[in-house]
């Protein structure tokens, strides 16, 4: 179970442990959260979905949704918060919607491409709810009674991976 901000490396460092692990990969955004062209899923739909998910054998899933932090909590192995800073995420947020601008990455839903039409609401996002959001991934770490790791940065991500 991976959790952290936007822009903290989730979605990429669950891409590399489903490749090391041969594990399959689980994208929040992407199955729970958004259906096509950026439409968000209803409330009521998602649980049900991230509980499937969990119910399969095996999988890294990573992503936000705190109303399903218990559920997945309670069927995983370990526990990650990627923690960067805030202004690494910001500049991640901002470089990948330029890089990407006019894709759909692979952990969103078909048809969510990148634009820079709605990174000032994004940014205004991330700061906004900056201490609401690592609050909740606070109490989240501190009772988990599984295996955990705080990955407070890129390099750190690099070294766990290699530990792996």
């Amino acid at each position: 179970m991976i959790v952290g901000g936007s822009g903290s490396g989730k979605s990429t460092l669950a891409r590399a442990i489903g490749t090391k692990l041969e594990l399959p990969v689980y994208h929040m955004d992407r199955e729970v959260h958004w259906l096509p062209g950026w439409v968000e899923r209803d409330k009521a739909e998602k649980a049900p979905i991230v509980e499937v998910i969990v119910a399969r054998e095996s999988w890294v899933f990573e992503g936000g949704h705190s109303s399903t932090y218990d559920v997945r909590l309670n069927r995983a192995d370990l526990l990650i918060w990627t923690d960067a800073p805030l202004w690494v995420r910001l500049w991640r947020v901002t470089w990948r919607s330029v890089r990407d601008l006019g894709k759909s990455r692979p952990d969103l839903a078909d048809h969510c491409p990148e634009t820079l039409r709605n990174l000032p609401e994004f940014w205004r996002f991330l700061w906004v709810n900056r201490r609401r959001i690592d609050a909740k991934l606070e109490v989240l770490f501190a009772r988990a009674t599984i295996p955990k790791r705080k990955l407070s940065g890129f390099a750190e991500i690099d070294a766990f991976l290699k530990e792996l």
